[in-house]
Order: structure tokens, then C-alpha cells, then sequence
């Protein structure tokens, strides 16, 4: 059993990572990811959008926002894009995190083109999917 489900998680990672390569808003989002895992706040704040910038100001200000309020992005176990979506001209892709306590946590990335690329231009965290006992 527990071969079956490292396999299955293992598949699902590299999924992911081959999803991310084919599509510039997934390779975004998982940058910047990879970004905050190494707390390297300059490079996560390149992938926000100009409004992101210019509300935080400082890459210092936005990694101490996301350490405090989305504690599963900047440490995450595991990271796996889900479905994406335009709603009303916007893009979002919406994202599952399983945080270092084993919890899931499901988050919506509204994206935005810019002429550096797709940037991300706000994170709402969303109802978590139920789990069975």
C-alpha cells in the first residue's frame, strides 16, 4: 500500500512539473513557489503583478505577507495545479497545497498578462476539499 501511494505521488509530481512546463501561468505559480521555499523574496515578487507591487512595495513586505498569511505557499509539502479557468476576462488556476501538517488547502490564482509575462495578481484561499475518516 504505501508503494502504491509514494508511486501515486510521485506520478502526481511530475505531472505537475510537466503540466508547468507546457504552460506559462503554471510555471508562474510554481516559480514562485520554489522562490518562496528558498526565501528568496526578490524573485517571488517578480511574479507578482504591477498592482501586487505596487501595494506591498517592497519584496521584504510581500515575503512577510506570505509567511503570515499563507504559511502553506511559502513552506508547502506538496503542490499540485488543478483546473484552470477564465471567469469574466480573468484567468484563474486554482491550485491544492498540502501544508507540512498534512492539511490541504486550495487556493485560487488570478492571473494577469503583462508585457513581462503572465504575473500573479491576487491569491484567495478557498474551502478546503473534504477528507473522509
Amino acid at each position: 500500500m504505501r508503494q502504491t501511494l509514494l508511486a501515486l505521488s510521485l506520478s502526481l509530481s511530475l505531472g505537475t512539473v510537466a503540466y508547468a512546463q507546457d504552460n506559462p501561468i503554471a510555471t508562474t505559480i510554481t516559480d514562485q513557489i520554489a522562490a518562496f521555499q528558498a526565501d528568496d523574496f526578490d524573485t517571488a515578487f517578480s511574479y507578482a503583478s504591477p498592482n501586487i507591487k505596487r501595494l506591498f512595495g517592497t519584496p521584504q513586505r510581500f515575503g512577510q505577507m506570505v509567511r503570515d498569511g499563507y504559511p502553506m505557499v511559502h513552506r508547502p509539502a506538496e503542490v499540485t495545479l488543478l483546473d484552470q479557468r477564465d471567469m469574466g476576462g480573468q484567468v484563474v488556476q486554482r491550485v491544492m497545497i498540502r501544508d507540512q501538517s498534512g492539511r490541504l488547502h486550495m487556493l485560487a490564482y488570478q492571473m494577469v498578462e503583462t508585457d513581462d509575462g503572465w504575473q500573479i495578481n491576487g491569491v484567495q484561499l478557498l474551502r478546503a476539499p473534504e477528507t473522509g475518516a
